[in-house]
């Protein structure tokens, strides 16, 4: 039942020492790669760099690498994180053999080639109200239980639309799209606070094992293929408190829900999947309303093991 799973795997970040963590990770000669994946975040990605360098590894040895996957900017997204201490890469310059697809996921599946820690933690680089305890907080059931492969964070997550602050009002395409879908074909993730969260660790040799969509449905694949393959034990969730970043148009959200529903359908029904949709969205024009057409990338990486 997923009450069970809530109580046996849901954490609060506090509930771990940050020199404990260390020392665990030392003995255990268990490595460790940040790994931030970002498009046109110039603003926000500076921030997010330095302040976990100096924290997490000038002030302790807890990671071993930041790593930013700089998806097709065109700002200076690149240059801004480089300046503050991270290890940047464009994505389509990874691994130029394989090709190259928009999109998140596909940042994150190319993070494998050009990272080398056991545990991978995943960070979005728009944060604009968070703190550094979100990396030991999602390490944390990682480095002291042998059983969890995957550890997703929740948080308070603000709505703000300029004129009133909704505590928990931020994830739109979750209670609109991704908890619907889990309640119909994976009611054994029903416990997970906040399935499509962008801040999330994972075993390095399991991820290598996945199948990645390229685009925002790589959050909720891993979840599904873990609990199929591993069962929802090897989840573990861990309550980072609160969490702002940018929020996207409805039109943007639309596509990032297209992605997600490929994704799941994918994994309930089996068979070919499309590897483009085309999403038909109105907006106003100058007669009136008009259609606007967007072709929605669904396509999915093989997994990374076989590659290298």
């Amino acid at each position: 039942m997923p009450d069970d799973w809530f109580d046996a795997a849901t954490y609060r970040w506090q509930e771990w020492d940050l020199n404990d963590l260390v020392e665990v990770k030392r003995t255990s000669g268990t490595t460790v790669s940040l790994v931030v994946p970002a498009r046109n975040e110039a603003a926000t990605v500076g921030d997010v760099v330095a302040r976990v360098r100096e924290a997490l590894v000038d002030t302790v040895d807890l990671l071993d690498e930041i790593v930013v996957i700089d998806s097709d900017s065109d700002d200076d997204t690149y240059e801004v994180a480089a300046g503050a201490g991270a290890r940047v890469h464009r994505a389509r310059d990874i691994r130029p053999d394989l090709g190259s697809y928009p999109g998140k996921g596909e940042a994150m599946w190319k993070a494998q080639f050009v990272t080398t820690g056991d545990l991978i933690v995943f960070m979005d680089a728009d944060l604009t109200d968070w703190d550094t305890h979100f990396v030991p907080g999602l390490l944390g059931p990682l480095l002291t239980r042998d059983d969890v492969t995957l550890v997703k964070g929740f948080y308070e997550r603000p709505f703000d639309d300029g004129t009133r602050s909704e505590a928990y009002e931020g994830g739109r395409v979750t209670e609109l799209v991704a908890r619907p879908l889990i309640a119909r074909s994976y009611p054994r993730l029903a416990w997970l606070v906040q399935p499509l969260a962008g801040e999330w660790a994972i075993r390095r040799e399991w991820f290598e094992a996945l199948t990645v969509p390229t685009g925002y449905a790589v959050e909720i694949a891993a979840l599904i293929d873990t609990a199929n393959a591993l069962g929802p034990e090897a989840i573990a969730q861990v309550d980072l408190g609160r969490r702002a970043h940018r929020h996207q148009s409805l039109r943007d959200l639309g596509a990032m829900a297209t992605q997600v529903i490929t994704a799941v359908q994918a994994r309930t029904y089996g068979g070919e999947h499309p590897q483009v949709v085309a999403l038909r969205q109105y907006v106003p024009g100058e007669g009136g309303i008009a259609a606007a057409e967007r072709e929605v990338v669904t396509y999915e990486r093989p997994p990374a093991r076989g590659l290298r």
